[in-house]
């Protein structure tokens, strides 16, 4: 299923061909270091880089004969390389390569999740901006709560998006390391130098410690901050699939040309893409439990994380490269409709101004409890009779004491609720080029 949704990018990182290239570079970086320190020949080592190749079929057939990774790829090197390959893996352990490789693979998909992040952010920017100042009703419970504009709730997302990006950031220097250490990480049969070149010739440090394999804390963080991104895109789909509904209608996923909403109702527009986000977005959330769950492992090493990593670490890297490219394609081409949101703050007939007239009652020296009593009693009554708020205001005797007609009215207009709208701008992107 998810390999449906694979952009051809991510995709190819995490494909064998790739992985085990990863491998060979790491074998390759520390027969390097290995000659600098005069253990292989240099004529030797010309001979490694020449003639080192692999092939992923013949790995796959020698492994169903040793049922060890490590060993068949080593065993199909060796094959391209012939008498010197008994200098590849020079006191190495498995994890080794495989653990320094993976960190790798990893900065390699954050580096480009990074990347679509930021494209995705832009285009935030862009309609926060384009919407800045159109009114829309505000929501609370479901609710009509008081205006807002459109570009507040999409600079809201911009801003939350801002913080993935340093998490990105962070979980991209967490997993930067690899560790060339031996079996158990005591170096016992590596000059700890082999370890410090070769990770600096991978572009990684090396783990200050570790045991046979780098702790398990890196990884899931990496899982928990693209599940975190992909839950933020899934709450930007479920707002749009809200906003899409019949009776709300302010905001539509694009519908392209012979494009078809459902198999026996032709009149229908369905947020299909949306509800795939919010589909997807679940996978790379339970894939952070097992990511946790591969933490605590028995003593200096267990394989119990390997299996699982083989199939979360791609799968949320995939999904996440994808509903990237998914939001910001339907952000970047959505129908907003700035004429319904007009009308939709006047389906309630005045009723999310209440609460400028309960402050503008307090103002003239009522009580609060005795406004709000006032200002709730017209607002059932509005709500139960289906009447205009202001004119049931205008003829209420306990209202109009305190306030005039025009003072009423004043309660009623929407220019006050973009009275601060540039300052809400100002703090997110004043320091932004």
């Amino acid at each position: 299923m998810i390999k449906r949704y694979t952009r051809p990018e991510m995709g190819a990182i995490w494909e064998d061909k790739n992985r085990f290239q990863k491998w060979l570079d790491v074998e390759i970086a520390v027969c390097e270091v290995w000659t600098e320190l005069g253990k292989i020949p240099s004529e030797a080592l010309k001979r490694i880089k020449e003639k080192a190749s692999f092939s992923v079929n013949r790995i796959d057939e020698i492994e169903k004969v040793v049922k060890h990774d490590v060993i068949a790829f080593l065993t199909s090197v060796a094959d391209s390389i012939g008498k010197d390959s008994r200098f590849v893996h020079m006191g190495l352990t498995s994890y080794d390569v495989v653990d320094t490789a993976l960190s790798l693979l990893i900065k390699e998909s954050l580096e480009k999740i990074r990347k679509d992040t930021v494209l995705l952010n832009s285009v935030l920017k862009e309609q926060a901006l384009k919407y800045k100042k159109t009114v829309m009703v505000g929501r609370t419970h479901g609710v009509h709560a008081e205006p807002i504009t459109f570009g507040v709730k999409i600079a809201v997302w911009y801003e939350e998006i801002k913080r993935h990006i340093k998490r990105i950031d962070q979980a991209l220097d967490n997993i930067s390391v690899g560790r060339i250490a031996g079996a158990v990480g005591t170096y016992i049969h590596l000059d700890p130098q082999v370890e410090v070149k070769s990770l600096k010739k991978l572009g990684l440090k090396p783990a200050k410690a570790s045991t046979q394999i780098l702790q398990r804390d890196r990884h899931a963080e990496v899982v928990y901050v693209l599940a975190l991104l992909c839950a933020s895109m899934d709450k930007f789909a479920q707002e749009i699939r809200h906003l899409q509904k019949t009776e709300t209608l302010e905001v539509e996923e694009s519908f392209t040309k012979g494009q078809k909403g459902s198999s026996a109702m032709p009149h229908k527009k369905n947020p299909v893409r949306t509800e795939r986000i919010s589909g997807l977005a679940r996978i790379p959330r339970g894939n952070l439990q097992i990511a946790l769950e591969n933490i605590p492992l028995w003593h200096e090493r267990d394989i119990s994380h390997s299996s699982a990593e083989r199939i979360i670490l791609p799968d949320t890297f995939i999904v996440t490269d994808y509903l990237l490219s998914e939001t910001t394609k339907i952000i970047d081409n959505w129908n907003v409709k700035p004429e319904r949101m007009r009308e939709n703050i006047n389906l309630t007939r005045g009723l999310v101004f209440s609460q400028r007239v309960l402050l503008a009652l307090t103002q003239k020296g009522l009580s609060r409890e005795d406004a709000y009593q006032l200002v709730q009693k017209n607002s059932l009554k509005a709500w139960d009779k289906k009447l205009n708020f202001i004119d049931l205001l205008k003829a209420d005797s306990d209202i109009t004491k305190k306030l005039t007609q025009k003072e009423i009215e004043d309660c009623f207009s929407l220019e006050p609720y973009l009275d601060k709208i540039d300052y809400i701008f100002d703090k997110v992107f004043s320091h932004e080029s």
